[in-house]
């Protein structure tokens, strides 16, 4: 086939032909278990593009609608090329290549109209030097060859984000060079998700593998809707050296039509286990395999499929070089204030250091531009990507839900603030206007000013790689389907 790859014809030298997510895909079949899927390569793209007329018109449509650089014409712009491109027709051998394909795949899982996901794979995404994962769409439990030709329509159009366009404009990226590929798999039917990290996401010990878990879609656990399980596993021995099984009172799943939903978990089930023992020992053991093949800590998403049995049942969905630990290894160490005082919020320690500042509740963003000034403790239930510009701001993150994986502890990492999340109460405990110092490397909020702020760990934007600008970033866009 011209426009079509499978997965287990890729490696991770095809980036510029399947993508970033694709290559990444192709090259960890090779080590650890992934759902079978293909490629719809960015030749395919291109194609469409010049066979439609439609890379002229992008051109015209930036040019025309772009040029004060504000956000609303970011928002024009994206709508204006989306419709464009959702409103074309595919190219006959291109739309043909795509039926079979989706065919095959019926025919290798047993399922004539098999559940997939259609998800981005963008030829600048997942590489290190640009970690900006996330910025374009995903879609669930699409069935159908017409469905499918429809979404992998969408997820090109995803390219044209408002964020994705303006990013790679800050980060200086052509339009042009940046090319979408599609990655259309078999949906896991998740019982449980989450995220692997093979070093200590707070400290960057690399000698622990941790694991965070919940009960459905890994969205609950990377959106911080939830606080999810964590396993740590000792590298040397793969053995479960600590373990925190959290009440899980939110899962997010995939109802009939297809939409992806949050439930509230019986209470019985809330506080049980997300993954067995010899899950967690065996997750282990991949992401070692993983570390192992790329040379590098790496971060892991995984699922638990509810119609397969162990270990047959364990699924890697994507990996990443880990960045914020990698990148601070080549930098000088810095010492870090000790603070000691009252401690009237405890959570889990989500990026490492130490902040004062008064406490703004900031339960929406409405807040959050109204309340929020430099060098404030921005304190919420939890964050997305739109709350990354009052994040920048703030001097430190405190949330009620999330884990050391979850949206506001990896941006938070990223801009060198300190973080405590999954408190469970910050937000009614913590008064606004109150001056806490927050010890990110604890997981405690402690009443007053206990270190002094000059001595504290304090945020300046200006010192943040440019890699992360505004758009570092881990969870599902709105509107996934």
């Amino acid at each position: 086939m011209r426009f079509i790859k499978w997965l287990s014809e890729l490696s991770k030298g095809d980036i510029h032909l399947a993508g970033g997510k694709g290559a990444n895909l192709g090259e960890i079949a090779r080590v650890v278990q992934v759902p079978p899927g293909f490629v719809v390569t960015t030749e395919a793209f291109s194609y469409f593009l010049q066979s439609t007329g439609l890379r002229d018109k992008i051109r015209e449509v930036l040019r025309e609608y772009i040029t004060k650089g504000e956000p609303e014409e970011y928002e024009k712009a994206s709508s204006v090329i989306r419709s464009l491109i959702d409103s074309a027709p595919l190219p006959p051998e291109l739309e043909g290549e795509l039926i079979e394909a989706y065919r095959r795949l019926g025919e290798m899982v047993g399922l004539p109209d098999v559940a997939v996901a259609v998800r981005s794979s963008a030829t600048a995404e997942d590489i290190p030097e640009a970690s900006f994962a996330g910025q374009q769409d995903t879609y669930l439990n699409v069935r159908g060859s017409e469905n499918v030709i429809t979404y992998v329509k969408k997820v090109w159009g995803s390219l044209y984000t408002a964020r994705a366009i303006y990013y790679r404009e800050r980060m200086g990226i052509p339009h042009e060079k940046s090319l979408m590929a599609v990655v259309v798999q078999k949906l896991v039917n998740a019982r449980s998700a989450g995220v692997i990290f093979t070093l200590d996401p707070t400290s960057g010990d690399k000698s622990k593998i941790v694991i965070e878990a919940s009960w459905g879609l890994g969205e609950g656990v990377v959106r911080g809707l939830v606080t999810p399980d964590e396993y740590v596993v000792d590298k040397a021995t793969l053995k479960i050296i600590d373990k925190r099984i959290s009440t899980k009172k939110i899962a997010v799943v995939r109802d009939d039509a297809g939409l992806v939903k949050e439930v509230e978990v019986p209470h019985e089930k809330a506080n049980k286990q997300a993954l067995t023992d010899e899950e967690v020992v065996e997750l282990a053991k991949m992401a070692l395999k993983l570390e192992q093949h790329y040379g590098h800590p790496v971060d892991i998403e995984f699922a638990v499929d509810a119609d397969l049995e162990f270990p047959r049942n364990l699924f890697i969905l994507q990996v990443r070089p880990e960045t914020v630990w990698s990148r601070r290894a080549e930098q000088p160490a810095k010492a870090e204030e000790a603070a000691t005082g009252t401690v009237v919020v405890k959570g889990i320690p989500a990026s490492p250091g130490v902040a004062v500042g008064a406490a703004k509740i900031c339960l929406t963003l409405e807040d959050a531009k109204k309340k929020l000034k430099k060098g404030d403790i921005l304190v919420t239930k939890m964050t997305d990507p739109d709350w990354v510009p009052y994040m920048r701001i703030a001097s430190a993150i405190v949330t009620d839900e999330g884990g050391r994986t979850s949206h506001a502890a990896i941006v938070s990492r990223e801009l060198g603030i300190p973080a405590v999340v999954g408190t469970g109460n910050a937000t009614s405990v913590l008064k606004d206007g109150v001056v806490y110092t927050v010890d990110g490397s604890k997981g405690v909020v402690m009443l007053g000013a206990v270190a002094k702020k000059e001595e504290a760990k304090a945020v300046e934007v200006a010192a943040a790689p440019k890699e992360i600008i505004l758009h570092i970033y881990r969870a599902v866009p709105t509107g996934t389907k």
